[in-house]
C-alpha cells in the first residue's frame, strides 16, 4: 500500500501517525455506539483538544500549535478513516469557527474567543446557509440593522455544524446590512459577518436534523428573532462578509477533500482486511481477480485524491492561487469516497449492509462529500471558469 509518509516532512508524518493512532484506539471503538445514539461524544472532543488539534494551523503567540494548513488536513484525513463525523467536527470547528475570528477579528474579539476555541474547550459555528442561499450566498435573506449601538438580526439559517453542542460558544452569522453602489452605479447587497454568542435572547437552536449519515456530527437549523448584539460584534469590515466567506470556503474545500480522502482510505483498509480474511470455495476472496482489481481501483482513487488535496494545500501554504486546485481536490476526493464506499460494501457482501460495519457507515456518510462545501456541480463550474469558460 502506498504510504502517505513519502509526501510529508518528518514532523507532518509524526503528526499524521499520532492522530491515526488516536483514531484507531479511541475514535473507532466508540464510533458505532455514538452513531446509533446520534450524539457527539464530548469526551472525545476534549481529548482532541488536549492533543492540540483545534489549534494546529495557528501561531503559538495566540495559543495555537504553530503548524500549517497541511497539518490540519492531515489530522482531518486521519480521523475520517475511522469516523467522518468526528473529522468534520474538527474541520468545521477550525475552518468555519476559528479561522474567521483569527483572520478578521479585532484584538478584543480574539482575546475573548480564541483561547477556549484553540484549546478545544469551546466550539464555534458559521451561519451562512439558508433555505434560498448556500453556494449562492448573494441570496441571503437574514438581515441586520443598526439600532442605538446594537445590531438587530432577524432571519434563519440551516445545516449549521457545531451550532448546538454543550460547548458551542458562538455562531458567526452572515446577514444583509444594507446596499452599496458598485463601480457601474448599480446597487449591490452588502453582506457582513456578525458574532452572536450562544444563549443570546432570540437565537433559537432547532432540533437536530434526521440525516442519512454523519449521525454523530452536531447539525441544527437556527432562527434569529430580534437578536441584539453590540455593534462591536461586527466581524471584519462591514460589507466584506461575502468576500471573507469565499476565502474561507476555498480553504475549507481543501480540508473537506482531505476528509474525503480519509474516508476513501478507511474503506480501502476495511475491504482489504476482509478480502484477506473471507474464505469462499476454499480460498480468500482477495485471490479472485475481480476483487483484487476492485481493491486496486480503490487504492488508485485514494492516492489520486491525496495528491490532489496536498497540491492545493501546498499552494495555499506558499501563498499561491489555489481556488481551482481546491475545487479539483474537493471533486476528486468526494467522488473517491463515494466510489470506495460502494465498492467496499460490495466486497463485504451482506455484511456490508449491516450498520455495525464501518463500510456501511462510510456508505451513508460519504454522499454528503459530494454536496457539502459546494456541490460537485459547483466545483465543475469553478474549474471550468479557471479554464476561461463560462459554465
Amino acid at each position: 500500500m502506498i504510504e502517505v509518509d513519502t509526501l510529508l516532512t518528518d514532523e507532518q508524518s509524526k503528526l499524521y501517525h499520532v492522530v491515526r493512532d488516536f483514531a484507531d484506539g479511541v475514535v473507532a471503538p466508540a464510533a458505532y455506539r455514538y452513531d446509533t445514539e446520534r450524539r457527539l461524544p464530548m469526551e472525545i472532543i476534549a481529548q482532541m483538544g488536549e492533543l492540540g488539534l483545534f489549534g494546529l494551523p495557528f501561531p503559538r503567540d495566540v495559543g495555537g500549535q504553530g503548524k500549517d494548513y497541511v497539518s490540519l488536513c492531515l489530522a482531518v484525513e486521519a480521523l475520517a478513516r475511522a469516523d467522518q463525523s468526528i473529522a468534520v467536527t474538527l474541520e468545521a470547528g477550525v475552518g468555519l469557527g476559528i479561522v474567521p475570528i483569527y483572520r478578521h477579528g479585532t484584538r478584543e474579539q480574539q482575546e475573548r474567543w480564541l483561547p477556549d476555541l484553540l484549546a478545544g474547550r469551546a466550539l464555534a459555528a458559521f451561519g451562512l446557509t439558508e433555505a434560498q442561499s448556500g453556494s449562492d450566498a448573494g441570496g441571503t435573506r437574514t438581515t441586520a440593522r443598526l439600532e442605538r449601538g446594537e445590531w438587530v438580526i432577524d432571519g434563519s439559517k440551516q445545516f449549521i455544524t457545531n451550532s448546538g453542542t454543550p460547548i458551542t460558544s458562538l455562531v458567526t452569522i452572515t446577514a444583509v446590512t444594507g446596499e452599496r453602489l458598485g463601480p457601474d452605479g448599480t446597487p449591490h447587497t452588502e453582506l457582513s459577518s456578525i458574532l452572536v454568542p450562544a444563549g443570546t435572547p432570540g437565537l433559537e437552536v432547532g432540533p437536530p436534523y434526521d440525516k442519512v449519515g454523519w449521525h454523530t456530527s452536531d447539525t441544527h437549523p437556527l432562527t434569529l428573532t430580534d437578536v441584539r448584539v453590540p455593534e462591536a460584534n461586527l466581524l471584519g469590515e462591514r460589507g466584506r462578509g461575502y468576500a471573507n466567506f469565499l476565502r474561507a470556503l476555498d480553504e475549507g474545500r481543501i480540508a473537506f477533500a482531505a476528509l474525503a480522502t480519509g474516508a476513501a482510505q478507511g474503506c480501502l483498509e476495511e475491504a482489504l482486511r476482509y478480502a484477506r480474511e473471507r474464505v469462499v470455495f476454499g480460498r480468500e476472496i482477495g485471490a479472485n481477480q475481480h476483487v483484487a482489481f476492485t481493491l486496486a481501483r480503490m487504492q488508485t482513487r485514494v492516492h489520486t485524491a491525496r495528491l490532489a488535496w496536498l497540491d492545493a494545500a501546498q499552494k495555499l501554504v506558499h501563498g499561491k492561487p489555489f481556488k481551482a486546485e481546491a475545487s479539483v481536490a474537493k471533486l476528486v476526493g468526494g467522488e473517491a469516497a463515494m466510489a470506495n464506499a460502494r465498492d467496499a460494501s460490495q466486497v463485504f457482501g451482506g455484511y456490508g449492509y449491516l450498520n455495525e460495519t464501518p463500510v456501511a457507515r462510510h456508505y451513508r456518510d460519504s454522499k454528503v462529500l459530494e454536496v457539502g462545501e459546494g456541490t460537485t456541480e459547483v466545483q465543475l463550474m469553478v474549474i471550468a471558469r479557471s479554464l476561461g469558460l463560462e459554465a
